[in-house]
């Protein structure tokens, strides 16, 4: 492990208890792992100072056949964080998210930004499928409702 990252479970205090006139000057912290089948473990408990100019956290997520041969090709997630630049965080969504499909018997690939100590913490769910996600259920409510009172009236 390098000297720039911090396992969670024995990382000094939290900067929050240091006084805000005393506070060091701190880069943005991530959760680091590369590859990793779930995001639990390492993804979960190894952080990372940034590098000066890295100003988002960046969170990739794979579903795909694993890399060595097994009868049925099963699948299985990969997940990786990491520190990144604005610029780079855009170019691969960009890149990915054409095959960001969450269908489980294809390969895809799916990545998203944040930006804020720790905030790649869970797994990600770009903000407009979020969005999506919510409408659907709002849409889905409103016709319940809307179908019982016709019903009913």
């Amino acid at each position: 492990m390098s000297s720039r990252q911090v396992n969670i479970q024995t990382e000094s205090p939290s900067r929050q208890t240091t006084p805000l006139l005393f506070q060091p000057s701190w880069g943005l912290e991530c959760y680091v792992c590369d590859k990793q089948k779930g995001n639990d473990e390492k993804c979960m408990k190894t952080i990372k100072v940034c590098e000066p100019g890295d100003d988002m956290c960046f969170t990739d997520i794979r579903w795909g056949s694993t890399p060595y041969w097994e009868l049925g090709a099963p699948k299985q997630y990969y997940v990786s964080k990491r520190c990144a630049t604005k610029n780079e965080c855009e170019r691969e969504r960009k890149d990915r998210m054409p095959y960001c499909s969450y269908v489980w018997y294809l390969d895809w690939k799916c990545s998203d930004c944040c930006s804020g100590d720790r905030c790649n913490y869970f797994v990600i769910l770009s903000g407009s499928l979020a969005k999506a996600s919510a409408m659907v259920l709002s849409l889905s409510l409103l016709s319940v409702f809307a179908v019982g009172r016709w019903i009913i009236g």
